[in-house]
């Protein structure tokens, strides 16, 4: 698996794409990636590669996979606790008695400010993401200048 990843980066970074459409692509994907969509992520991802057909399919499908199984909990409650802050509603903390009852209305009142908070979360990965890729796509493309010269 991680192989395959590994091989997935190595054809992107080789490809004749600009650095900044692969850049695009991967902080598309981690958006998507991030919001509580479960289930979707790639779906919608290969609905934004079809409305936004500058940015690199290949990274858009990869930044949708940062939302994996061990990754999932941590974006869950960081989408969670910053929806709990910028929301005037006093949702409760997460905590193992959160969960404990949990009923339909409780997973109404939790998804909520999860997702309020997720669509922040998102916006700061995919700007981050977008300024880290861009930075590693450039220099891997002028290194492999350098060596071709």
């Amino acid at each position: 698996m991680l192989r395959k990843i590994k091989d997935t980066i190595k054809v992107l970074l080789k490809s004749n794409t600009a650095p900044k459409m692969i850049a695009l692509g991967i902080s598309l994907g981690v958006f998507i990636g991030v919001i509580p969509i479960y289930g979707l992520h790639s779906f919608l991802a290969v609905i934004l590669a079809l409305v936004i057909p500058r940015a690199n399919k290949i990274a858009l499908l990869l930044g949708a996979n940062i939302s994996l199984p061990p990754v999932i909990p941590f974006i869950t409650w960081a989408g969670y606790e910053i929806g709990r802050l910028v929301l005037p509603k006093n949702y409760p903390p997460l905590n193992l008695e959160y969960f404990r009852n949990f009923s339909l209305q409780k997973l109404c009142d939790f998804y909520f400010p999860l997702f309020i908070g997720s669509l922040i979360l998102a916006f700061i990965c995919a700007v981050a993401f977008y300024f880290a890729a861009l930075y590693l796509a450039e220099a891997l493309k002028e290194r492999r200048k350098c060596n071709e010269s």
